[in-house]
């Protein structure tokens, strides 16, 4: 039985007649009331509405369209079309329901019924569905409206985040072949602390008691790590440590770091427009943060020329900024930027390069995702200048032993027995570490 007219639209039931939800599928409801509140209501000053108006807005609605064509339901069945009409219409359709779970890290939509998440680390198939291709496409039009950025076939990636903080990355055809795809990196709500990481086995009390030290006392860091790794979440931790009346200028190329600071600024990159114009690089606010009176300049990942604006930042006097790259280990990470300066194009000889970076990076900190899925600090090591070369001195690091049947990764951290450089700085400025801090042998296993 069909009364779904050729227009796609309901017929008006006659006197005395009721529907039957039976007869019909949620989604044609769906449809059909949809189309309604975009003909009778104003959608664009619901959707302007603060989230828990819209949602009592388009649920009076539903209500109210449901009393008069006299549509007999269940009620469970009413909150289902309610729900989906909600996410549909000002909402991110079927990925709101997994935008909403706080234990899911990451969000993968690879076709219309290939949706993946990972949770502790490990990726599962959902039953999650879309309708098709151009569904997908119009939850990423969705995504990325708010703030200005385009998706098209002259530009057929893009870089968003969501309101709550979670960054988007998006692409069609022709660069994704069987159509558009979604990656979310999702974020708690409340940003991890020092104080998780160490409970997660991320790394020991006592490398963070470093780590803190090292920033209180303005050294320098770079957080190198491949995607995934958690450079992020340790870059907001360790923020955590800045002591207050400083000033702070974070630079992005998609804002993610969530800092719980005061005297903050924070400045994100710009894509260029249609006509090619309009940019706003990296290096550009790098430049700039030069002229804001920082105190310190984090930079959420150096990947191309700014590097050596950052570098040059670091070794004039701007003491204690942050950044990450991606990179596979601390010397991968030295190889990475002084690839980046030399693309520079500024004709600067690798010996120069390196004394760079003797003098502008004190710390290299190396996460890692392991097989697992859990995060872990695998080496923290030291930058140091020897007879005109570079040297990179382990402090601690993750030794790996093994894995059980389960498949979970085993090891222990522990101290190389080297005692960096920064140490007296550290103590300089009346940081007191504990003694036997980087004694060789002290393991805590993970």
């Amino acid at each position: 039985m069909s009364w779904l007219h050729k227009a796609g639209h309901w017929p008006k039931p006659s006197s005395g007649q009721a529907w039957d939800i039976e007869d019909y599928q949620v989604d044609k409801w769906v449809r059909h009331f949809k189309e309604r509140i975009i003909k009778e209501a104003n959608l664009e000053s619901i959707t302007a509405l603060p989230e828990q108006e819209r949602k009592q807005t388009i649920e009076r609605l539903v209500y109210q369209m449901i009393e008069e064509e006299r549509v007999i339901m269940p009620s469970q069945q009413i909150n289902q079309i309610i729900e989906q009409i909600i996410n549909e219409s000002v909402g991110y359709g079927p990925l709101e329901a997994l935008l909403k779970q706080d234990d899911i890290t990451e969000i993968m939509v690879n076709g219309p019924r290939e949706v993946y998440i990972e949770r502790q680390g490990k990726l599962e198939k959902t039953n999650v569905r879309f309708k098709d291709k151009e569904h997908i496409r119009h939850i990423i039009d969705r995504m990325i409206a708010p703030i200005g950025r385009r998706i098209d076939e002259s530009s057929p990636m893009v870089d968003a985040r969501l309101p709550d903080g979670s960054r988007v990355n998006a692409a069609i055809p022709p660069v994704s072949i069987d159509g558009p795809v979604i990656s979310i990196r999702k974020f708690n709500k409340d940003p991890f602390t020092m104080e998780d990481l160490i409970s997660f086995g991320t790394f020991t009390e006592q490398m963070g008691e470093f780590l803190s030290a090292a920033v209180q006392s303005k050294c320098n860091m770079l957080v190198s790590g491949g995607t995934g790794s958690g450079k992020t979440t340790l870059l907001n931790v360790l923020s955590a440590s800045i002591p207050p009346g400083e000033r702070i200028i974070t630079i992005e190329d998609m804002a993610e770091l969530r800092f719980n600071y005061d005297n903050i600024v924070r400045m994100e990159a710009r894509p260029a427009n249609m006509e090619g114009k309009g940019e706003i690089s990296i290096r550009h606010l790098v430049k700039n943060a030069l002229r804001m009176r920082p105190d310190r300049i984090i930079v959420g990942e150096v990947r191309g020329s700014e590097a050596l604006d950052m570098l040059q930042a670091m070794n004039t006097g701007h003491e204690g900024s942050l950044t990450t790259v991606h990179a596979n280990s601390p010397k991968d990470a030295l190889g990475r930027l002084e690839a980046m300066v030399i693309m520079s194009g500024l004709s600067i000889t690798v010996d120069v390069i390196r004394e760079y970076f003797v003098g502008a990076i004190d710390i290299i900190v190396q996460t890692q995702r392991l097989p697992d899925g859990t995060r872990k600090i695998t080496s923290i090591a030291e930058v140091v200048g020897e007879d005109g070369k570079v040297s990179i001195n382990e402090i601690f690091r993750f030794h790996r032993t093994g894995t059980t049947p389960q498949g979970d990764v085993q090891g222990y951290f522990e101290a190389t027995g080297y005692v960096p450089q920064v140490f007296e700085k550290i103590r300089t400025t009346g940081i007191r570490l504990p003694e036997g801090l980087f004694h060789k042998g002290e393991l805590v296993w993970a």
